[in-house]
């Protein structure tokens, strides 16, 4: 076996995909006939991953599930991300996979194998290639969606320029302005939101969560809309427009608390008590992270707990409360 896949990986090398296709089979048939369920799930991986190579998404895909290993047993070594694959798939409706857009349906799902296989930047070469299909078989929707999960898997994958994952996502955003359906508009915008956060360009983030938020709740559901004015928020007081960021806030920290989402709310309470803080007003902000604190503790959530602590230790100092002040301190230690 372990000179099967030896073979098989000089042959990728030498990009014989056929030849390391035939290595991985056989090694994947020879480890039914070991004791060792991990030996059959690396070479299922490889030859997964092997199908990917060779432009069989699908084939590769189902072998790369059998990797995983079964319930209770322990992950080591190889691992496929299920979960990132899967949410890549569901962005692309069915049609947006097969059809006309056959050869762009076969680059999207190249993609998501290689998010699961953890390298996000052969992903976004995938979805770029998509992106290019999409836009010749006059796809707009397909290829705004395309762009966006390029360009969340260039940030990913940290080995692209700021400017040219700006430039994926500013393509993208002119691309939404004509898409007819809602939901999937409302989605794109915040996506975008969230890509030029993350590339700090927060006055563009903020405009993007805007767009989105207009198309709400009737497009996103109380879920999708209390995602966006997070977001908003967030962006708001990066941008430190304090004052217009609270109405954000709390109409987020409201929607959370209706879908008991206590995390996210105690999130909502953190933002709005720094924006309070601010804004001078000291006594809000520390009665905003108390009601983070106590979100962060029915969620489990340690790290939210401490920046609250911490949020709280300041806002009792400014108050004049030293000896509160440090309690608080001590407890975020």
């Amino acid at each position: 076996i372990r000179g099967l896949m030896q073979a098989g990986h000089q042959a990728l090398g030498l990009g014989d995909t056929r030849g390391a296709l035939a290595c991985f089979r056989k090694a994947l048939m020879l480890s039914l006939h070991t004791p060792s369920p991990r030996l059959r799930r690396v070479c299922a991986f490889h030859l997964g991953a092997a199908y990917v190579e060779a432009g069989k998404p699908r084939k590769g895909l189902k072998f790369l599930l059998e990797s995983q290993p079964s319930d209770g047993e322990q992950q080591r070594g190889l691992y496929f991300n299920i979960r990132a694959a899967h949410e890549g798939l569901r962005d692309f409706p069915e049609e947006y996979l097969s059809g006309a857009a056959s050869q762009a349906g076969t680059s999207v799902e190249m993609g998501c194998c290689y998010l699961g296989m953890r390298e996000p930047a052969r992903a976004a070469r995938c979805f770029l290639e998509a992106a290019q299909s999409y836009a010749v078989a006059q796809s707009p929707e397909a290829a705004a969606v395309a762009l966006s999960r390029a360009s969340s898997s260039m940030l990913q994958s940290r080995s692209f320029a700021a400017a040219e994952i700006a430039g994926i996502l500013a393509r993208c955003r002119s691309l939404c302005e004509s898409i007819p359906d809602p939901t999937l508009q409302g989605k794109l915008y915040n996506d975008i939101g969230l890509g030029y956060s993350q590339l700090r360009i927060f006055s563009l983030a903020a405009e993007s969560f805007e767009r989105a938020l207009a198309l709400c709740p009737g497009a996103l559901g109380r879920r999708g809309e209390a995602a966006v004015l997070q977001n908003l928020g967030a962006a708001r007081n990066a941008l430190r427009c304090f004052a217009t960021a609270l109405g954000s806030h709390r109409r987020a920290a409201a929607l959370h608390g209706a879908m008991g989402n206590r995390r996210a709310q105690g999130q909502c309470f953190g933002n709005l008590a720094y924006a309070f803080s601010q804004l001078g007003n000291h006594e809000a902000a520390a009665e905003n992270y108390l009601h983070a604190l106590q979100a962060f503790r029915d969620s489990g959530d340690v790290q939210g707990q401490w920046k609250a602590c911490e949020g709280l230790g300041a806002a009792r100092f400014h108050l004049g409360d030293p000896w509160r002040a440090v309690g608080h301190y001590q407890e975020a230690l």
